[in-house]
Protein backbone atom coordinates (compact mmCIF):
# COMPACT_ATOMS: atom_id res chain seq x y z
CA UNK A 1 0.00 0.00 0.00
CA UNK A 2 1.39 3.30 -0.51
CA UNK A 3 1.10 6.15 1.74
CA UNK A 4 2.98 8.40 4.06
CA UNK A 5 4.35 5.80 5.71
CA UNK A 6 5.00 3.39 3.34
CA UNK A 7 8.08 0.99 3.49
CA UNK A 8 7.79 1.62 7.86
CA UNK A 9 7.80 -1.07 9.85
CA UNK A 10 5.82 -0.21 13.18
CA UNK A 11 5.39 -2.25 16.57
CA UNK A 12 2.56 -1.45 18.42
CA UNK A 13 2.13 -2.30 22.12
CA UNK A 14 -1.14 -3.31 23.66
CA UNK A 15 -2.92 -3.60 19.74
CA UNK A 16 -5.75 -5.66 19.99
CA UNK A 17 -8.13 -3.27 21.76
CA UNK A 18 -9.13 0.67 22.84
CA UNK A 19 -6.27 2.97 21.31
CA UNK A 20 -3.79 0.19 20.13
CA UNK A 21 -6.24 -0.88 17.46
CA UNK A 22 -6.88 2.62 16.29
CA UNK A 23 -3.54 3.01 16.09
CA UNK A 24 -2.96 0.25 13.84
CA UNK A 25 -5.39 0.84 11.43
CA UNK A 26 -4.29 4.29 10.86
CA UNK A 27 -0.34 3.05 10.48
CA UNK A 28 -1.57 0.51 7.96
CA UNK A 29 -4.03 3.16 5.79
CA UNK A 30 -0.82 5.31 5.33
CA UNK A 31 0.98 2.40 4.27
CA UNK A 32 2.87 0.77 7.05
CA UNK A 33 3.22 -2.71 8.16
CA UNK A 34 2.43 -2.91 11.15
CA UNK A 35 3.55 -5.55 14.13
CA UNK A 36 0.42 -6.40 16.30
CA UNK A 37 1.35 -6.96 19.82
CA UNK A 38 -1.05 -8.88 22.12
CA UNK A 39 -1.18 -9.99 25.73
CA UNK A 40 -4.15 -12.43 25.77
CA UNK A 41 -6.27 -11.55 23.42
CA UNK A 42 -5.34 -13.34 20.22
CA UNK A 43 -8.36 -13.49 18.76
CA UNK A 44 -8.74 -9.49 18.93
CA UNK A 45 -5.26 -9.57 17.16
CA UNK A 46 -6.23 -11.60 14.16
CA UNK A 47 -9.44 -10.15 14.18
CA UNK A 48 -7.58 -6.95 13.58
CA UNK A 49 -4.89 -8.30 11.35
CA UNK A 50 -8.09 -9.62 9.20
CA UNK A 51 -9.33 -5.50 8.76
CA UNK A 52 -6.24 -4.52 7.89
CA UNK A 53 -5.93 -7.47 4.84
CA UNK A 54 -3.46 -9.33 6.79
CA UNK A 55 -1.06 -7.19 6.14
CA UNK A 56 0.51 -6.84 9.61
CA UNK A 57 2.82 -9.19 11.68
CA UNK A 58 1.30 -10.57 14.93
CA UNK A 59 3.45 -11.17 18.44
CA UNK A 60 2.63 -12.43 21.64
CA UNK A 61 3.96 -11.33 24.66
CA UNK A 62 3.42 -10.84 28.50
CA UNK A 63 4.45 -7.06 29.16
CA UNK A 64 4.09 -7.98 33.09
CA UNK A 65 6.53 -10.24 33.10
CA UNK A 66 10.45 -8.79 33.56
CA UNK A 67 12.04 -9.92 30.36
CA UNK A 68 8.34 -9.58 28.50
CA UNK A 69 9.88 -6.39 26.82
CA UNK A 70 12.76 -7.92 25.07
CA UNK A 71 11.11 -11.34 24.06
CA UNK A 72 9.01 -9.12 22.15
CA UNK A 73 11.26 -6.58 20.65
CA UNK A 74 13.21 -10.01 19.57
CA UNK A 75 10.66 -12.21 18.24
CA UNK A 76 9.11 -8.54 16.31
CA UNK A 77 12.60 -8.00 14.79
CA UNK A 78 12.90 -11.91 13.58
CA UNK A 79 9.63 -11.35 11.60
CA UNK A 80 10.29 -8.27 10.27
CA UNK A 81 14.66 -7.79 10.21
CA UNK A 82 14.06 -4.20 10.29
CA UNK A 83 12.09 -1.87 12.33
CA UNK A 84 11.37 1.64 12.06
CA UNK A 85 9.05 2.55 14.99
CA UNK A 86 7.80 2.04 18.09
CA UNK A 87 4.60 3.06 19.77
CA UNK A 88 4.75 2.07 23.57
CA UNK A 89 0.94 2.07 24.17
CA UNK A 90 0.36 -0.47 26.04
CA UNK A 91 -1.20 0.36 29.82
CA UNK A 92 -3.12 -0.65 33.01
CA UNK A 93 -4.89 1.18 34.93
CA UNK A 94 -6.22 -0.20 38.82
CA UNK A 95 -7.29 1.38 41.92
CA UNK A 96 -5.78 1.10 45.01
CA UNK A 97 -5.85 3.80 48.29
CA UNK A 98 -3.56 5.18 50.80
CA UNK A 99 -5.58 2.76 53.44
CA UNK A 100 -4.17 -0.05 51.53
CA UNK A 101 -1.98 -2.86 53.73
CA UNK A 102 1.82 -2.40 52.53
CA UNK A 103 1.57 -5.80 50.52
CA UNK A 104 -1.40 -4.95 48.49
CA UNK A 105 -0.03 -1.40 48.12
CA UNK A 106 3.74 -2.42 47.02
CA UNK A 107 2.08 -5.24 44.25
CA UNK A 108 -0.23 -2.20 42.70
CA UNK A 109 2.58 -0.10 42.28
CA UNK A 110 5.02 -2.70 40.70
CA UNK A 111 2.34 -4.16 38.46
CA UNK A 112 1.26 -0.89 37.33
CA UNK A 113 5.24 0.51 36.40
CA UNK A 114 5.92 -2.85 34.99
CA UNK A 115 3.66 -2.41 31.97
CA UNK A 116 3.27 1.41 31.64
CA UNK A 117 6.94 2.34 32.39
CA UNK A 118 9.62 -0.79 32.63
CA UNK A 119 8.03 -2.57 29.55
CA UNK A 120 8.39 0.68 27.76
CA UNK A 121 11.97 1.75 28.87
CA UNK A 122 13.07 -1.64 27.86
CA UNK A 123 11.89 -1.62 24.70
CA UNK A 124 12.96 1.58 24.16
CA UNK A 125 16.03 0.62 24.62
CA UNK A 126 16.25 -2.11 22.49
CA UNK A 127 14.71 0.07 19.93
CA UNK A 128 17.34 3.04 20.21
CA UNK A 129 20.34 0.29 19.53
CA UNK A 130 18.30 -0.60 16.27
CA UNK A 131 17.93 2.36 15.17
CA UNK A 132 21.00 3.61 15.83
CA UNK A 133 22.57 0.69 13.90
CA UNK A 134 20.11 1.68 10.79
CA UNK A 135 20.44 5.31 10.68
CA UNK A 136 17.27 6.66 12.07
CA UNK A 137 13.85 5.51 14.09
CA UNK A 138 11.17 6.94 15.57
CA UNK A 139 9.04 5.96 19.34
CA UNK A 140 5.84 7.27 20.48
CA UNK A 141 4.75 6.68 24.03
CA UNK A 142 1.47 7.11 25.15
CA UNK A 143 1.56 8.51 28.06
CA UNK A 144 -1.44 10.82 29.59
CA UNK A 145 -3.15 14.01 31.19
CA UNK A 146 -2.61 12.21 34.12
CA UNK A 147 1.11 12.19 33.92
CA UNK A 148 1.39 15.90 33.91
CA UNK A 149 -0.96 17.74 36.04
CA UNK A 150 -1.40 14.40 38.64
CA UNK A 151 -4.15 12.21 39.33
CA UNK A 152 -6.92 10.63 41.55
CA UNK A 153 -6.22 9.45 44.97
CA UNK A 154 -7.21 6.03 44.26
CA UNK A 155 -5.42 5.47 41.05
CA UNK A 156 -1.82 7.15 41.88
CA UNK A 157 -0.05 4.67 40.49
CA UNK A 158 -1.17 5.25 37.13
CA UNK A 159 -0.32 9.23 37.51
CA UNK A 160 3.14 8.51 38.45
CA UNK A 161 4.02 5.68 35.93
CA UNK A 162 2.89 8.34 33.18
CA UNK A 163 5.00 11.05 34.19
CA UNK A 164 7.50 8.54 34.35
CA UNK A 165 7.16 8.15 30.63
CA UNK A 166 6.82 11.62 29.84
CA UNK A 167 10.25 11.98 31.28
CA UNK A 168 12.03 8.64 29.42
CA UNK A 169 10.47 10.27 25.88
CA UNK A 170 12.20 13.83 27.01
CA UNK A 171 15.76 11.96 27.76
CA UNK A 172 15.65 9.87 24.98
CA UNK A 173 14.84 12.74 22.12
CA UNK A 174 17.59 15.30 24.18
CA UNK A 175 19.93 12.07 24.31
CA UNK A 176 19.72 10.42 20.98
CA UNK A 177 18.34 13.17 18.20
CA UNK A 178 21.87 13.32 16.93
CA UNK A 179 21.49 9.40 16.05
CA UNK A 180 18.70 9.76 14.02
CA UNK A 181 16.07 8.61 16.63
CA UNK A 182 12.64 10.75 17.55
CA UNK A 183 11.34 10.37 20.38
CA UNK A 184 7.12 11.69 20.91
CA UNK A 185 4.71 11.87 24.09
CA UNK A 186 1.42 11.77 23.27
CA UNK A 187 -0.92 12.70 26.27
CA UNK A 188 -4.29 11.73 26.27
CA UNK A 189 -7.20 12.93 28.60
CA UNK A 190 -9.79 10.54 28.53
CA UNK A 191 -10.65 9.01 25.40
CA UNK A 192 -13.54 6.11 25.05
CA UNK A 193 -11.74 2.69 25.27
CA UNK A 194 -13.12 0.12 27.48
CA UNK A 195 -10.87 1.87 30.59
CA UNK A 196 -13.24 4.67 30.35
CA UNK A 197 -16.41 3.00 29.52
CA UNK A 198 -15.96 1.12 33.00
CA UNK A 199 -15.27 4.35 34.90
CA UNK A 200 -18.75 5.92 32.96
CA UNK A 201 -20.34 2.71 34.14
CA UNK A 202 -19.36 3.46 37.94
CA UNK A 203 -18.88 7.05 38.23
CA UNK A 204 -21.44 8.38 35.50
CA UNK A 205 -20.35 10.50 32.33
CA UNK A 206 -20.56 13.68 33.66
CA UNK A 207 -17.70 12.16 36.09
CA UNK A 208 -15.47 11.94 33.49
CA UNK A 209 -16.49 14.75 31.20
CA UNK A 210 -16.75 17.61 33.80
CA UNK A 211 -13.85 19.43 33.69
CA UNK A 212 -13.38 18.81 29.49
CA UNK A 213 -14.56 21.99 28.39
CA UNK A 214 -15.74 20.41 24.78
CA UNK A 215 -18.01 18.17 27.07
CA UNK A 216 -16.43 15.00 25.61
CA UNK A 217 -14.54 12.42 25.78
CA UNK A 218 -11.60 11.67 22.72
CA UNK A 219 -12.73 8.64 20.46
CA UNK A 220 -9.63 6.48 19.95
CA UNK A 221 -9.38 7.24 16.01
CA UNK A 222 -8.84 11.06 16.46
CA UNK A 223 -5.55 9.77 18.86
CA UNK A 224 -4.59 7.02 16.23
CA UNK A 225 -4.64 9.72 13.49
CA UNK A 226 -1.74 11.86 15.42
CA UNK A 227 0.24 8.88 16.00
CA UNK A 228 0.31 8.60 12.13
CA UNK A 229 0.81 11.71 11.70
CA UNK A 230 3.65 12.05 14.33
CA UNK A 231 5.29 9.16 11.97
CA UNK A 232 5.69 11.16 8.75
CA UNK A 233 9.94 11.88 8.55
CA UNK A 234 8.77 15.44 7.72
CA UNK A 235 7.70 15.73 11.44
CA UNK A 236 11.44 15.48 13.22
CA UNK A 237 11.26 18.80 14.22
CA UNK A 238 8.48 17.25 17.06
CA UNK A 239 11.20 15.22 18.57
CA UNK A 240 11.37 15.79 22.71
CA UNK A 241 7.20 16.75 22.16
CA UNK A 242 4.14 16.17 24.28
CA UNK A 243 1.06 16.28 22.03
CA UNK A 244 -2.47 16.85 24.01
CA UNK A 245 -5.15 15.47 23.48
CA UNK A 246 -7.85 16.40 26.19
CA UNK A 247 -10.66 18.56 25.20
CA UNK A 248 -8.87 21.59 27.16
CA UNK A 249 -9.10 20.11 30.35
CA UNK A 250 -5.47 20.60 31.58
CA UNK A 251 -3.87 23.07 28.96
CA UNK A 252 -0.11 24.25 29.25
Amino acid sequence: MSGALSAQTILVTGASGGIGRAVVKALALEGARPVIHYGRDRAGAESLNAEIGGDGIIVPADLSAPQGAFELWQRSLDAAGRIHGLVNNAGIRSEIGIEAEPDAWRGAWGREFQVNFFAAADLSKEAIRHFKTHGSGRIINMASRAGQRGYAADALPYGASKAALLNLTKSIARSFGADGVTAIAIAPGWVRTDMAEDFVAKNGKQAAVADIPIGEMAEPEAVAELVAFAFRTSQASLNGATLDVNGGSYVR
